[in-house]
């Protein structure tokens, strides 16, 4: 059996150009790394016309170690409706080399639905994440620089919000000193590192609608706090000039292919679990400007990425979704039922039904935003007929139209019924896409409207440190941003070893922190890690090119 690697290093990509062509790209509206991958010019996105394209989200039910496939779906459902006539476009996610050399893996699909160049989107690709890196970087540097040269706007070094960015796992570096080694070194303070994927300039670079709009977001930064508890900005320490300067090319969505040959814009990273867990605003704008269907896809299951798709990244785009796919394995049911993790390929039935509670809760949340979902079940080849036959009766009995996906094994011949399923969702129309709360509610009134609606909580507890953060956000005028809450993915309560559906639960806010750039503020609910550590045994440690040039162990 091929691994992912081998499949799309035999695969035969076309030139850059003729994917361009594909959507109505000139090669002057591209910027070439190479043959296979570009850049599109912001400008040929800004002049033209908003498109008539029809926005697709793929999400998920709630995560489980045997895995549910979204971007695989994505990917064969973008190939699957082009075999059946549609002019679509893919809009994901770039990979963060922290997950890629971690334990989790890349963002570029699996087996037959693969978005490629896989190698070189996984490993660097056009230097985007490295762009922010640097960005967030400079902020650090200035920061720490303007203690050391006197501290004129007075910034109290206890009540620094901001930290320090690398795009890798490394758990030693989030608690750090810095400033250590005498005057000529710095001001010392505690200090840490997130990975790049969390850091607010990658979730302010994936929602800026312009440079301009870019600096201004860079701008409104809130790095900490002054003595007289009043909030320090970025633009105080003048460097979201130089920030957008860093920015200027890696703004521009990239533009790559399928194995199919479908185009494919991967654009921005982040994380769904701390931030909005979408790709930029920039590429989704794209592919409805050259597309006919838009397949985009959101972080984790439907109570984060999909939630964070809605209520952030289509308030603040003016984005109008269309249809939403809720992807689904017989594994991860087995899993949400009670099923034995070790025998997982065992045939389980009984196990398969209950799980089935936390399917209807994903497509009540997705029902709750206006929009009636289709369910993929991502097949495996051990899935067995009665399994497959149990989601599609509890899919009758819940009134969804449901297809079978199978990209994986079989590309976008696999995915083909989907595809029609999806049109079918489209062409019905009576999508009202409408988000969870009013902007304008209190920040309390947002956190409990997501918690009951969204998640099935019966309420919402506060810390002493989330009510006093609340009340200081509040009076720096934050109050009227959606909310983006980060808990873990693993399950639909703020506890990841409840699965399935729980109920009678309730969810702690430990403290909400500011993303003012992105227009957003972060809710903490449990234990969050904003810096993976790696595992005992690294992906790194399987990965290597060999002496003639092609890559083994990348997946």
């Amino acid at each position: 059996m091929l691994t992912d690697v081998q499949i799309a290093e035999a695969a035969t990509p076309r030139p850059i150009k003729e994917i361009g062509e594909k959507i109505g790209l000139g090669i002057e509206e591209l910027v070439p790394y190479g043959h296979y991958k570009a850049k599109v010019s912001p400008e040929s996105i800004f002049g033209r016309e908003p498109g008539s394209g029809r926005l697709v989200l793929v999400t998920g039910i709630t995560p489980t170690a045997a895995g549910e496939g979204k971007t695989t779906v994505s990917v064969g459902l973008a190939d699957g409706l082009r075999r059946v006539g549609a002019n679509s476009v893919l809009c994901i996610r770039e990979p963060s080399l922290g997950p890629v050399f971690g334990v989790k893996g890349g963002a570029a699909g699996g087996g037959y639905s693969q978005v490629i160049p896989m190698a070189d989107i996984n490993l660097h690709f056009t230097g985007d994440l490295h762009a922010i890196t640097s960005a967030h970087a400079l902020l650090s540097a200035a920061l720490d620089n303007h203690l050391q040269q006197g501290n004129g706007l007075g910034i109290d070094p206890r009540q620094i919000t901001w930290r320090r960015a690398v795009d890798m796992n490394d758990r030693a570096l989030r608690n750090i000193v810095v400033g250590l080694g005498g005057r000529i070194n710095g001001v010392p303070r505690e200090d840490g590192f997130m990975i790049t994927a969390a850091s607010e300039v990658m979730a302010i670079f994936c929602l800026a609608a312009s440079l301009e709009d870019l600096e201004e977001r860079l701008s409104s930064i809130i790095v900490g706090y002054d003595y007289g508890g009043e909030p320090v900005r970025a633009r105080e320490l003048k460097v979201a000039g130089a920030m957008t300067l860093l920015l200027r090319e890696a703004i521009g969505p990239n533009l790559v292919q399928t194995l199919e040959g479908t185009p494919a814009f991967v654009h921005g990273g982040p994380f769904a679990n701390i931030a909005h867990g979408c790709n930029s605003l920039m590429a989704t704008r794209a592919g409805l400007a050259f597309g006919d269907v838009v397949i985009t896809e959101a972080g984790f299951g439907s109570d984060l990425g999909a939630e964070k798709f809605f209520n952030i990244k289509c308030r603040i785009g003016g984005l109008n979704p269309e249809a939403t796919v809720l992807v689904a394995t017989i594994r991860a049911l087995k899993l949400h039922g009670g099923g034995d993790r070790t025998a997982l390929s065992t045939p389980d039935p009984d196990a398969v039904r209950g799980g089935l509670a936390n399917l209807g809760a994903h497509v009540e949340n997705i029902r709750g935003f206006g929009i009636e979902p289709v369910v993929a079940i991502n097949v495996f080849g051990t899935d067995s007929d009665e399994e497959i036959e149990a989601v599609a009766e509890a899919c009758e009995e819940l009134g969804v139209p449901w297809a079978r996906s199978d990209g994986h094994a079989q590309g976008g011949a696999g995915c083909e019924d989907l595809a029609r399923a999806v049109l079918a969702a489209l062409d019905e129309g009576g999508a009202a896409f409408k988000p969870k709360y009013d902007a304008g509610a209190s920040m309390r009134d947002k956190i409990e409207a997501i918690a009951r609606k969204v998640y099935g909580a019966g309420g919402v507890d506060y810390t002493a440190r989330a009510s006093k953060d609340i009340g200081q956000l509040e009076a720096a005028g934050l109050g009227n941003t959606p909310v983006c809450i980060a808990k873990t993915p693993n399950s639909l309560s703020d506890d990841p070893a409840r699965l399935g559906r729980p109920t009678g639960f309730r969810i702690t806010v430990q403290d909400v922190r500011p993303s003012a750039g992105a227009g957003f503020v972060v809710a903490r609910a449990g234990t969050v890690m904003t810096m993976p550590g790696l595992p005992r045994v690294p992906a790194a440690e399987g990965i290597r090119i060999v002496e003639d040039g092609s890559v083994v162990g990348l997946f």
